[in-house]
Order: C-alpha cells, then sequence, then structure tokens
C-alpha cells in the first residue's frame, strides 16, 4: 500500500544554495528535456508501444524499412516529450494525490525490451531474471574481456545500461541488476573500466529469495583481474559505507560502496529522510573522486530502487538549479534508457514525496 506523507519528515539541510520556488503548476511540455534515445521498438508493459528507428543500423547490414503505426509514434512522442514542471506547493499538493499520480503513472510506456531484441548468444546465463533485460536501443556497458577458453558464452555482456543525468549529460550513472556468482567478475571490470567514484547497493542479499550474492571481499578479495581492498567501514542506521581500493596491474583506485538494506523489494521505506541522507553522501563522494565515472547503482533487478535513486538524485539537481522538478519528465528518460525504470506506482508516489521534502527544506532555508 501506498505510504503516506509523515508530518514527522524533516529533510537534512542540504549542501546546495537556496533557491526560490513558485507554486504554479506549469502544463507539458516540460522544460526537462532528454536528448532523443537511438530508437525504440514496441515494449510490453504498456498499452502503447515504442518506435524502432533502423537508420542506424543501415550502415552495418541490409534491413527492411520499418513501418512506423500511429501508436508507436505517439508512444515515442509520450516518452521524448511528456512532462509536468511542479514547483513549491503544487509538488506537495501532487505529492499528497496518490489517485492522481498513480494515473500518471499507468500512461507511461514501461519500455521492456523483448529477449528476441537481445542478440547476444547465451546471454542468459548472465540475468538475474529472464525479462528484464539491458536495452539495446540505448549505450550500455561491454567490458571488453575476452572469453575464458572453452566458455560457450562471451564475458563482454553485462545486464546493465548507461543512464542519462541532469540535463541529460551522458553516463551520469550506470543501473545494473545485482551481481550474481558468475558475474561478479564482469561486475568489478566493469566499475574499473568505467572509473567509478561510487556504487550504490539497494537491496539485501536475500528477501525471501537471493536478490544479490556478496561480491565484496571482508579484507582482501580477488575477481578475475580487479583486485579489491576494503580499508574503512562505517556504520550508520540504514546504510554501511565501505572504502575501497581497487587494483589492475600496476594502476590503484578509490571507490565509496553503500549498502542500503532499508528498502524493501517492490515497496518504499517508511521513510524519505535515510534515502535524501544517502543521497547527499554519495553526491559529495562523487564531487570529491579524482576520476569523472558513472555513479553505479544497482538493486535485485536494476529498475525498481534503482531508478527511484537516479530519479531523486535528478529530481533534488533540478530543484536547486531550476526551482522546480519534473517526475514525469526523468521518469520517460530513465525508461528511455533502461526499461521499467520506477517500477511500481507506490515507488512513483515515493519520489514525489521525498522530493517534496527536499523542496519544503529548501524553501525554509530560503525564508519563504
Amino acid at each position: 500500500a501506498p505510504n503516506p506523507v509523515k508530518s514527522s519528515d524533516s529533510a537534512p539541510p542540504p549542501p546546495i544554495a537556496p533557491v526560490t520556488a513558485g507554486n504554479e503548476l506549469k502544463p507539458c511540455p516540460s522544460p526537462f528535456r532528454m536528448k532523443p534515445a537511438a530508437g525504440l521498438q514496441e515494449r510490453r508493459g504498456s498499452n502503447v508501444s515504442l518506435v524502432l528507428d533502423m537508420s542506424a543500423l543501415g550502415a552495418v547490414e541490409p534491413l527492411s524499412v520499418a513501418v512506423v503505426t500511429p501508436r508507436e509514434a505517439v508512444a515515442r512522442e509520450y516518452l521524448l516529450s511528456a512532462g509536468r514542471m511542479l514547483t513549491g506547493q503544487a509538488l506537495r499538493d501532487v505529492a499528497k494525490n496518490t489517485h492522481k499520480l498513480h494515473v500518471e503513472f499507468a500512461e507511461i510506456p514501461m519500455n521492456f525490451i523483448d529477449p528476441k531484441e537481445l542478440d547476444i548468444p547465451n546471454h542468459g546465463t548472465k540475468n538475474r531474471y529472464k525479462t528484464i533485460l539491458p536495452s539495446e536501443r540505448s549505450p550500455r556497458p561491454r567490458p571488453p574481456l575476452p572469453a575464458q577458453p572453452g566458455s560457450c558464452f562471451t564475458t563482454s555482456y553485462i545486464n546493465a545500461n548507461y543512464i542519462r543525468g541532469y540535463r541529460g549529460e551522458d553516463r551520469a550513472f550506470i543501473a545494473t541488476q545485482g551481481p550474481m556468482v558468475n558475474t561478479v567478475n564482469d561486475f568489478w571490470w566493469m566499475a574499473w573500466q568505467e572509473e567509478a567514484p561510487v556504487i550504490v547497493m539497494i537491496t539485501k542479499l536475500k528477501e525471501k529469495n537471493e536478490k544479490c550474492v556478496l561480491y565484496w571481499p571482508e579484507r582482501r578479495g580477488i575477481y578475475g583481474r580487479v583486485e579489491v581492498l576494503v580499508s574503512a567501514v562505517r556504520e550508520c542506521e540504514h546504510y554501511t559505507t565501505r572504502s575501497l581500493t581497487l587494483k589492475c596491474g600496476n594502476q590503484t583506485r578509490t571507490l565509496q560502496h553503500y549498502w542500503y538494506t532499508s528498502w524493501p523489494d517492490h515497496k518504499t521505506p517508511d521513510s524519505a529522510l535515510p534515502l535524501l541522507q544517502l543521497m547527499a553522501d554519495v553526491e559529495a563522494d562523487r564531487r570529491a573522486a579524482p576520476a569523472a565515472g558513472p555513479v553505479v547503482v544497482h538493486c535485485s533487478a536494476g529498475i525498481g530502487r534503482t531508478g527511484c535513486f537516479i530519479a531523486t538524485t535528478i529530481g533534488c539537481r533540478q530543484l536547486k538549479e531550476d526551482g522546480g522538478v519534473d517526475v514525469l519528465s526523468i521518469t520517460c528518460q530513465l525508461r528511455a534508457d533502461r526499461g521499467g525504470m520506477i517500477q511500481t506506482c507506490e515507488q512513483y508516489e515515493f519520489v514525489h514525496h521525498a522530493l517534496s521534502l527536499y523542496e519544503a527544506r529548501l524553501s525554509a532555508e530560503s525564508g519563504q
């Protein structure tokens, strides 16, 4: 069931400058614009479908011309242009209107990929869930490791997608599934190759069933080409932070690992405050990191809780820069990059709730 807005929630002072927020509700189109994805095909999980643009593939091999149906065109236009900017009191009001949010959420195409589209032999051995696959129509990490001798599948595949950030900047995040026994080495190689400054894990290892394997060492471990050393551990009420050192050859890098355990699968936390604090800590580490690589975020499938964290992070920055937030447009951008991001209407509602708390704190700081 949806979580009611809790009057006891009071967001921690954000590490940003005060903003001026109005309280009018601006209609679509939204000023928050995403760059068009390479192309979109009809997806399951929605009453609408999306367009596959074959032009980018034409140079590789001859392909038949795709017929764009009116339904597909409407869906593609929705993901590219839908939006509703919310400021001040309007955001707080919408966050309390669960029915309106649920109706809005149901209209957003899920954009799941059809398994037949993923033209990679034996990729199924590296997918935690057979229906949750990385989008082939948006860029995704491809760790360039050679196949191991005797292996029947490529090691260059990983179930992950790059996710655009605020203002649509490329590769701000990587959304991925929880590592499996046979993908741990791939995961660490991706983190190394992408020069990730932070990993955010938003799942327990088990929630009835296995959600993720324990992929980091207690002190030291070797995962394929990458050696991982734990130099410090800090326990908080809702999450644990590990300071890691990664070594590959004669190179060394540092990385922060956050393990957030207070968010049950397919549900929402009791309070948004720990998420906002986690987001602030991650942002501080990202800014302090010497490398500008993407922040790696995963839960179990890499779409629900992962999508909520990324959407909230983007939304808070939009509140800071623009004085308002467009959760609808943010969600469309996320789903164009990886199907199913923000998995349930309750999660969509929770993102609005978290952002309304953040906006209220900004308004209080600015004296409004």
